[in-house]
């Protein structure tokens, strides 16, 4: 393959955009509240309990309300998962997962609308998907009944 000056320009416009996107503030602070979930024995302790637990849960789904332990299973992963979604650090995190997430949606959208207005782009997120029934990235041409 050939280097071509428009394939340097574009590589070069890429790193730039990977350079701005790294140096954002969503970005920036999406990395700074992760170090201080990760380094938080307390919720990763609560993660990790919640995880150990969504095991026995995946388990216990196999067999319904014919488990023996199905009662007292769905009632801990609800308190669990409740507890863990409590936890400061936990829904610190969430809400800046989420502002970063939009926020890459966003790039996602201008680059691929900038090819064509006829561009997939698999947001997962209604704001922009809206008009179609899926998330935007089905690929099957209507074959799952959006309107793609």
């Amino acid at each position: 393959m050939l280097a071509t000056i428009e394939r340097i320009e574009l590589l070069d416009a890429c790193d730039e955009l990977t350079q701005m996107i790294m140096e954002s503030e969503a970005t920036i602070h999406y990395l700074t509240i992760y170090k201080k979930l990760k380094s938080s024995k307390e919720s990763m302790g609560k993660i990790n309990r919640f995880v150990k637990l969504k095991e026995l849960y995946e388990e216990v789904q196999r067999f319904g309300r014919y488990h023996p332990d199905y009662t007292r299973v769905m009632k801990e992963i609800r308190e669990t998962k409740r507890d863990m979604d409590m936890d400061l650090n936990v829904a610190q995190f969430r809400i800046a997962e989420n502002q970063l997430q939009s926020m890459l949606d966003e790039v996602s959208q201008i680059i691929g609308y900038s090819v064509s207005e006829n561009v997939k782009i698999p947001t997962g997120n209604g704001f922009f998907d809206s008009g179609s029934g899926c998330s935007g990235g089905c690929g099957s041409g209507g074959g799952c009944s959006c309107s793609a």
